[in-house]
């Protein structure tokens, strides 16, 4: 299955500086997390499988101002979640994804995340 996540997503340090918020607004963090699955949720074709799978991630970023890590620390967290709760996948754990892999590229115009699943 090949998908195209079309928007400019937050990093691995936006979501931890999120989470580290005080005073009763530790929920900060969550809410980012939520509100991105749902965005990717939205871009998720309907498609399932009770196999394991193996995810290639072709990030294509507007700059490089973030660490490679930041790009996709993060984003493998929420995309994966995403799958679950779609229903695409029965669970993110060692059982349903045996592994991924990242590709980074540049466009400046027209930033996007391309993954393809593949069932193992």
């Amino acid at each position: 299955m090949k998908i195209t996540i079309y928007w400019n997503f937050h990093g691995l340090n936006q979501y931890i500086d999120a989470n580290r918020i005080t005073h009763g607004h530790w929920n900060k963090g969550n809410h980012m997390k939520q509100e991105d699955q749902r965005l990717i949720i939205a871009q998720l074709p309907r498609w399932h499988t009770d196999k394991p799978v193996w995810i290639d991630y072709r990030y294509y970023c507007p700059n490089r101002k973030r660490d490679l890590d930041n790009v996709s620390g993060y984003f493998h967290k929420v995309f994966q979640d995403a799958m679950v709760s779609k229903g695409t996948i029965p669970n993110d754990n060692w059982r349903y994804i045996r592994g991924f892999s990242d590709e980074f590229l540049l466009d400046r115009s027209n930033p996007r995340v391309e993954i393809e699943v593949r069932v193992m």
